[in-house]
């Protein structure tokens, strides 16, 4: 399984470097062209602005994956070990189930009413700009799935040696 999780990560990366280059590469071909011919194309700022928003939400599964993402670690450093730290993974991880899961079901509504609607420039249907939104969660929640399993595999292990601790507790009497 992990080594599904690491070609899932490499793929992701070299989709956003890829996509990051293309679009800084749009975008100098933007500044050369209006500065020594005095013409932009008007596809080519869209194709980079499009190409951000991929970029920001494919990192954003990206981050979540290696666990990058931005959090307030004060109490989670404190209670790291104890089964309140264990009770406040477990509330973080549920927390981020609710966020990933509105985020895939609206972004999957979004993305089937933008159909209709022409990016002017590139011609395409603005559903497909809008997909990333949907497939970015749904990367988020296989990330969170991962987590699921170790913090399910950490909860055994603190009743393990809970149950361990309480049979030596119980001899000693």
């Amino acid at each position: 399984m992990d080594k599904l999780f690491e070609k899932l990560r490499a793929v992701l990366y070299w989709i956003s470097v890829t996509s990051m280059t293309v679009m800084l590469a749009l975008i100098f071909f933007q500044v050369v062209t209006r500065y020594f011919f005095g013409h932009t194309f008007e596809w080519s700022e869209e194709l980079a602005r499009f190409l951000f928003v991929w970029v920001v939400f494919l990192g954003s599964a990206l981050i979540m994956g290696e666990s990058g993402h931005l959090a307030v670690q004060i109490l989670p450093t404190r209670l790291k070990g104890s089964a309140s730290g264990l009770l406040l993974e477990i509330f973080i991880n549920l927390c981020s189930y609710a966020f990933t899961m509105l985020l895939l079901v609206q972004g999957a509504k979004m993305t089937s009413v933008m159909t209709f609607q022409v990016a002017p420039g590139l011609g395409i249907s603005m559903s497909v700009v809008y997909s990333i939104i949907p497939i970015s969660a749904f990367l988020m929640i296989l990330y969170l799935i991962k987590d699921t399993v170790k913090i399910i595999s950490r909860i055994r292990e603190h009743c393990g040696s809970a149950a361990i601790s309480d049979r030596k507790a119980e001899v000693g009497r």
